[in-house]
């Protein structure tokens, strides 16, 4: 499982937790990956609207712009289940392996 996918795989799975707007999916997912660039998160980020794993809408206005927020579909739901499935299997191999 190569960066993409682990990046993919939180994102998606902090997206399970609650629907979120970029700004926030980018400071998350930055203090884990510290050294991805911004553009890359938020390519990521179109790239799972565009494959129809999440959607977008905006949110009330407060005081500022209205934010773009990001909730996970049922098709993303899948694909977080799939990813979660190869994640824990590529861990449980390398524990058995020693690996830490």
């Amino acid at each position: 499982m190569l960066k993409k996918d682990l990046m993919r795989l939180c994102m998606l799975h902090l997206l399970t937790l609650q629907d979120r707007y970029g700004y926030e999916m980018l400071t998350l997912l930055h203090d884990v990956f510290p050294d991805t660039q911004e553009s890359a998160i938020y390519a990521l980020l179109r790239e799972l609207c565009r494959e129809t794993h999440t959607e977008s809408y905006y949110g009330e206005v407060s005081g500022g712009p209205a934010r773009k927020y990001y909730r996970i579909t049922s098709s993303g739901a899948g694909i977080y289940h799939q990813l979660l499935s190869q994640w824990r299997a590529l861990k449980e191999a390398l524990d058995e392996l020693g690996v830490e």
